[in-house]
Parts: structure tokens; sequence; C-alpha cells
């Protein structure tokens, strides 16, 4: 290397050259450095994306509803559970102008008993087949029309383990009540991982502890033109004791309460916080020791000229090389992870823009761990070369 210090010093170019040849030398701290790193990017990708998954989740139903407005007992903070309203509400809702259909819907826990004879908690989603809001979506075997017969249903696959259901048609029990499957979602997953049952309202009265003359939701779909707010505005005014939600609000609502009032998504968060900390200390630990190996090389390039600038690219194009191969490999192994999870694992979202961010992150904890380390080359003194 001291062969190499003239010229590198004359040519600032040639810092990348350095910089690689400093993170080779010792291929066990490389390996060490970038471990570090591959940690991080799959522990903070794997905890952010069970966040948006389950923040996805929690509000699923709500986001594809269809629904303009959403119109319910007030202080409801989640979809999964509310207090009923009277069924008169609908018919208000229909009298105010803009209001172009409107739906009963309502959510309610039930218990299915399996084939086997077991149980297992369930939630009823009962709408209106009609006008279809509220309802499942991504089907992928059978009709959603089927299910303005009575006492039939429709349920997610990824549950079908979970429920005993074997194939359409089969015959099952929910609250003592005869149901007959007649179609199958695809990805309708349910936060509390109580499945989402479908079922027309009216055969869903059977299975829950609503009256006929209730409803927990109003679902409103507006007309073309009508002022979304204008309308909310006069549902309020008209429509006593209800709380009238946009179902983008609604749905930022039941996200927040999930994620945030139960602690589910701060454990989530505070998990990808432990897997930053963990790759600043790996790396910034192996980066100090590569530069702290190199001092008598920095002396000499301190001693013939060489800008502190120019020593400070040295060590920080190190971190952000590693930050690159690190990222890739860390890229890699999380999406071999959700591959290999698949369906049967919980929601874990990769969207483009977190990958796009989580490169950003990995070289802003590569860098900041070189900053550590340039500490030392700042306090060094050139003369130690010629003791």
């Amino acid at each position: 290397m001291n062969s190499l210090v003239a010229p590198i010093a004359r040519c600032s170019g040639m810092s990348t050259v350095l910089a690689v040849r400093n993170l080779v030398h010792d291929r066990v701290r490389l390996i060490v450095t970038l471990v570090g790193v591959v940690f991080a990017v799959v522990l903070i990708n794997i905890q952010i994306g069970l966040f948006l998954g389950f923040a996805t989740t929690t509000s699923s139903l709500i986001d594809h509803s269809h629904a303009d407005l959403w119109i319910m007992a007030p202080g409801t903070r989640d979809v999964d559970q509310a207090v009923a309203l009277s069924e008169r509400k609908l018919y208000q809702a229909l009298a105010v102008p803009g209001v172009r259909e409107a739906a009963r819907l309502n959510v309610e826990f039930a218990y299915f008993k399996r084939p086997d004879g077991g149980t297992e908690s369930a939630l009823i989603v009962g709408f209106d087949p009609d006008l279809g809001l509220g309802g499942p979506w991504d089907v992928v075997a059978g009709d959603v029309r089927d299910l303005r017969f009575p006492d039939t249903i429709m349920v997610d696959e990824l549950y079908r383990e979970k429920l005993g259901i074997t194939h359409l048609g089969q015959i099952v029990e929910i609250s003592g009540h005869r149901a007959q499957v007649v179609g199958f979602t695809h990805g309708i997953r349910s936060f509390t991982q109580s499945p989402y049952v479908f079922a027309s309202t009216r055969t869903a009265l059977d299975y829950s502890r609503i009256r006929s003359d209730q409803t927990k939701y109003v679902l409103v779909a507006l007309s073309p033109g009508a002022d979304r707010n204008a309308v909310k505005s006069t549902l309020v005014h008209r429509l006593a004791d209800v709380q009238v939600l946009a179902t983008d609000e609604f749905s930022r609502l039941t996200q927040f309460y999930w994620m945030f009032t139960t602690g589910a998504g701060l454990a989530l968060l505070v998990a990808a916080a432990v897997g930053l900390a963990v790759g600043v200390v790996v790396v910034s630990q192996t980066l100090y020791a590569t530069t702290v190996d190199h001092l008598a090389e920095f002396g000499t390039l301190r001693a013939i000229g060489a800008s502190s600038r120019y020593i400070h690219g040295v060590i920080i194009r190190q971190a952000i090389l590693s930050a690159i191969i690190g990222y890739v490999l860390g890229l890699t192994l999380t999406v071999v992870i959700l591959h290999g999870i698949g369906d049967a694992g919980p929601a874990i979202l990769l969207p483009w823009w977190m990958a796009a961010a989580m490169f950003g992150v990995t070289i802003l904890m590569c860098v900041g761990a070189a900053l550590i380390s340039i500490k030392k080359i700042t306090r060094l003194d050139p003369a130690m070369v010629f003791k």
C-alpha cells in the first residue's frame, strides 16, 4: 500500500480504489460489516413491512367498501367494533340530496363450528348483495350474487383450513344456524385473526345478536358531482346521534386505533428501531477497527500533504460501498423470505417506495457509523509516520 501513497494523494479519483482495498484487505471484517448491514436491512424491512401489512389489513373492509361515507354510532373507533343504530337512519340518509345509494352493513363476531366439532371465532359481514357496498372482493370461486339466497356465505381461501372448509357447497354451522359455502375470495385478511365471513344482510342477522330493525353501519354512495363535505354536513345535521366519516377518514381512524392505541404498531416500530441500532453498532465497530488498522497509512497520507477532506472521503466511500453491497444482499434476502412465507404467514408489504427509502436509511446508517471512526483520523498527528 505504501508504494501507492504518492499517486493516490495526487489523484483524488483514486480514493475509491483505496477505499475498496481497505475493505477487501481484511475479508473477515468485511463479512462482519456486511452481516451487520444485512441484518439491519432485513429486520427493518420485515418489521416495517409487517406494520404496513397490519395497517392495511385493519382497514381493508373499509377501503374496499365502494362507499363514500360511513354512518355509525358516536365514538366508533374501528370497523370491527360498533354499537348498532336504528335502521331508520338508512331511510333518513336516502332522503338527503346527493345520496345515490345507502345500504346496511353489519360486522359482528359469531362462532363458526368446524366439521371436527371445534369452534372458531369469525366476523360475519352482512351486506346488500344487490348494491354490493361493503361486500367481498377478489372473488376466485363462486359468484357474489349467489349470496342473495338464504343461508349462503363466502370466505377467504386463506382460512379454509382454519375453518375446516374443503369445497364449494359444503354445509357448515354458524351460531347454531345452517350455512352453505358458495364462494371463495383471495387475500381478504382479518387483523384480529377471526376470518371475515360474508353473507347477505338477512342471513347475517341469523348468525348475530343484532335485531332486524338495527344496523351497525349505513354505507352511502354519492351521486355523480355531489359535494362529499356538503352531504356529510347535511347527514350530521339531519340524523341525530350519529358519527359520519368519509371512507378515507374512517380507514385512518381504524388503522390508528389498532396500530397505536392497542400498542401493536408501536411494538413493530420499536423492533425496527432495534434493528437499525444493531446495524449501526456492528458497522461502526468494524469500520472503526478497519480505520485503526490503517492509521499508519492514513498518517503517511497526512504527512505528504493529503487533505483531511480526502482522507475523510476514503472512509466515507468505504461506508457507502458497504451500504450498497449490504443493501442489495439484505433486500434480496428479504424478498426470498417474503416469497417463502407466501400467503401462509402474516401480511408483509414491501412497496417500491419503502425499498427506496430503505436504501437511503442504509446509506445514512453506514455513513453515520463512518463518522465515528473519522474522529480518530481527525486527531491523528502526521509526525507519527517518522517515529
